[in-house]
C-alpha cells in the first residue's frame, strides 16, 4: 500500500512539474503606435489621438494667426489645470506630455515649463549664481512669461446592460489669454467605445 501511494504521489509531482511552464508569464513586444484595447478603459492610444487632434484644431484657429501677426513672434503657452472628472484613473501626466509634444512639434508656439518643472530650474540658477563663472551663469529674472494658458477636463458616462457597456469619454479644453482672460479657443473631443464582456469568467 505504501508503494502504491508513493507511486501515486510521484505521478502527481511529475504532472505538476509538467504543468508549470504553461502557467508562466508570456510577454510579446508591440509597436508603441499599435492600437490595442483590452478593457475598454482610457489608454495610451486615446491619450495620443485626443491630444494630437485637439491641438491640431487649436493651432488652425484665428487666435494664433492674429497673435503672430500682431506681435511678430509665436505665442508662449503653458498648461494649467487639467482635471480628471471621470469615474476611472487616468494618468494626466501622460496626457499633458502628449499635449506639450503636439504643440511644440508643430513649431507654431513656444511652450513654458509648468510651475512644478520650474522649481528645480530656479534652484539650479540660484546655485549657479553662487558657484558658476560669470561667463556661464544664467541670471535670474529672465524667464519667458506665458501668453496663453491651456486648461481642460476629462469626463465619462458609462451605460451598462448585462455584459455589454458603452463607455463615453468627453475631453474639453480651453485656451485663455493671460492678459485679459479672454477665451480664444474651446475644443471638444468625444470617444465612444462598445465593450462586450465574455460569458466565461476565470
Amino acid at each position: 500500500m505504501t508503494f502504491t501511494v508513493g507511486r501515486y504521489c510521484g505521478f502527481l509531482l511529475l504532472a505538476s512539474l509538467l504543468m508549470l511552464p504553461g502557467c508562466g508569464t508570456s510577454v510579446k513586444r508591440m509597436d508603441s503606435e499599435q492600437v490595442k484595447d483590452l478593457s475598454g478603459a482610457w489608454n495610451d492610444t486615446d491619450s495620443r489621438l485626443v491630444s494630437e487632434e485637439m491641438i491640431k484644431d487649436a493651432l488652425a484657429r484665428p487666435w494664433l494667426r492674429d497673435y503672430t501677426r500682431r506681435h511678430r513672434e509665436p505665442p508662449a503657452v503653458i498648461v494649467g489645470d487639467m482635471r480628471n472628472l471621470s469615474h476611472e484613473h487616468i494618468n494626466l501626466n501622460t496626457f499633458v506630455s502628449d499635449i506639450e509634444r503636439a504643440m511644440i512639434q508643430s513649431g507654431k508656439v513656444r511652450f513654458v515649463a509648468s510651475s512644478i518643472e520650474r522649481q528645480p530650474v530656479r534652484e539650479e540658477r540660484r546655485d549657479q549664481d553662487l558657484n558658476a563663472s560669470e561667463a556661464t551663469r544664467k541670471p535670474m529674472g529672465q524667464e519667458l512669461g506665458a501668453d496663453f494658458m491651456l486648461q481642460g477636463t476629462i469626463n465619462t458616462i458609462i451605460d451598462v446592460s448585462g455584459k455589454t457597456q458603452v463607455r463615453y469619454y468627453q475631453v474639453d479644453m480651453t485656451l485663455i489669454n493671460l492678459t485679459d482672460n479672454e477665451k480664444v479657443w474651446i475644443g471638444q473631443k468625444k470617444i465612444k467605445k462598445l465593450v462586450k464582456r465574455s460569458q466565461i469568467r476565470f
